[in-house]
């Protein structure tokens, strides 16, 4: 019984020279792997952007004050920030004028009177039959009576009456009609006449009826409703949106009294020196608001070809309706400006939002062999190669020409003869703790 405890106690002291050897080296070291896949691969840019509108107007009506010559107070605001605006929606009333928006690219820069020629007459005619008031015979950009029955018809359904485009109470038109009556009295007494000269007197008395008839076309056609500069702010896109109101019931008129926006909806974004090459105009791009978690699919529609910096932002500095031309800018930021255009028009609460873009900045052919871009080795011959670990256990290099990468991950196709399948594990690297790491 000494003698086989004795022997027990020996051998788990005792080690041979081989066993000794083994246990002092290192252990095998132990790999990561991936799979190969076989999948389309895309290569992204992700960018932050923010939703702008097309045009930009600050509202800041030059109006007349009441008639004591008092100065001009806002008496009405019906809208508030956020508010979707209509075509020919009133804004604000303004000692008692309003202040409304109709659709049209030409800033508004005079008032609008019978007689008046131009684009802007055109874009108000277009503006009164969108709204269902018929401009009648008038021709296109002549404000005749047509146009004048129409904005008649419009302020009336908006509650108010038109400021006449002669100033006087309607004296130079009754002038005018009284002088024909008299001329026509004149006409009439010089036929009743007999005797020498009564030939004349008819002559001249029906010349002096033709220019009292003249004088009376042209006051007529000189009065009626006109359109002041202070009451209407042209919008390129409907529906339009407020986006902000420093003014208030009561407040004196001095500055900005609304922000408003309009047209089309899209998204810009800066993207640095690293970035710009990889993004070129069509290509598609996934727009994500964290906020609303509105998607929206979109492409690449424009890229600054030089720096921009940054940018102090648009406003107008005082005339009513004064618009900002262009497309508003980002503030505070700098690099290659990038505007983005939805497919579709994109939700209006997206409007100022800060936005994640996903720029498609390359993609496979239809599907690929893809790895890790970990799993590739750059030999000195200049071979780029994956080992493949198989099921034994043994290694297996395969060379590989390398293709679209992106997010981590690189398209491969094998060289001459050699096997890659989908499936396959490749190692990628080595696991931490390992021997030697």
């Amino acid at each position: 019984m000494l003698l086989a405890g004795a022997g027990v106690v020996a051998s788990t002291l005792i080690k041979s020279p081989s066993q000794a050897a083994a246990e002092a080296s290192p252990p095998a070291r132990s790999v990561l792997t991936s799979p190969v896949e076989h999948r389309v691969l895309t290569s992204s840019v992700i960018v932050r952007g923010q939703v702008v509108a097309g045009q930009s107007v600050d509202v800041a009506p030059q109006v007349a004050g009441g008639e004591d010559g008092t100065a001009p107070v806002v008496t009405k605001l019906p809208v508030k920030q956020g508010d979707r605006l209509k075509a020919g929606q009133v804004l604000l009333e303004v000692s008692g004028r309003p202040v409304f928006a109709l659709p049209g690219r030409i800033p508004v820069y005079r008032d609008l009177k019978p007689g008046a020629v131009g684009d802007d007459v055109k874009q108000v005619q277009e503006a009164l039959r969108g709204l269902g008031h018929g401009t009648g015979g008038d021709a296109t950009g002549t404000f005749g009576a047509g146009t004048k029955a129409a904005l008649n018809a419009y302020y009336a359904a908006i509650g108010y009456d038109p400021l006449p485009a002669v100033d006087d109470n309607g004296v130079g038109l009754k002038t005018a009609e009284s002088a024909v009556t008299a001329a026509q009295r004149a006409l009439e007494e010089a036929k009743d006449a007999e005797g020498k000269g009564s030939a004349r007197a008819m002559q001249y008395a029906q010349a002096d009826l033709t220019a009292a008839q003249a004088d009376l076309a042209a006051a007529q056609a000189a009065s009626g409703p006109r359109l002041p500069a202070g009451e209407v702010v042209f919008l390129q896109g409907f529906p339009a949106r407020v986006d902000a109101v420093p003014g208030r019931v009561g407040a004196p008129v001095d500055g900005t009294m609304l922000t408003v926006s309009g047209g089309k909806l899209t998204v810009q974004a800066y993207l640095q020196e690293y970035q710009k090459g990889l993004v070129r105009k069509g290509q598609r791009v996934q727009i994500y608001s964290e906020l609303t978690g509105i998607e929206a699919r979109a492409k690449v529609g424009s890229l600054a070809g030089s720096l921009t910096a940054p940018d102090s932002g648009t406003g107008a500095g005082g005339g009513e309706g004064e618009q900002s031309g262009g497309e508003p800018a980002a503030t505070g930021q700098s690099g290659y400006l990038l505007r983005v255009d939805p497919d579709k028009a994109l939700d209006a609460q997206l409007a100022g939002q800060d936005v994640r873009l996903t720029i498609e900045a390359a993609r496979t052919d239809g599907k690929a062999l893809v790895v890790p871009i970990t799993a590739l080795t750059a030999g000195a011959d200049g071979r780029t190669t994956v080992t493949v670990l198989q099921p034994d256990g043994k290694q297996r290099r395969v060379e590989v020409r390398t293709g679209t990468a992106g997010d981590g991950f690189v398209a491969v196709q094998p060289v001459g003869s050699a096997r890659l399948a989908k499936g396959e594990q490749v190692i990628s690297g080595v696991k931490k703790g390992a021997a030697g790491q």
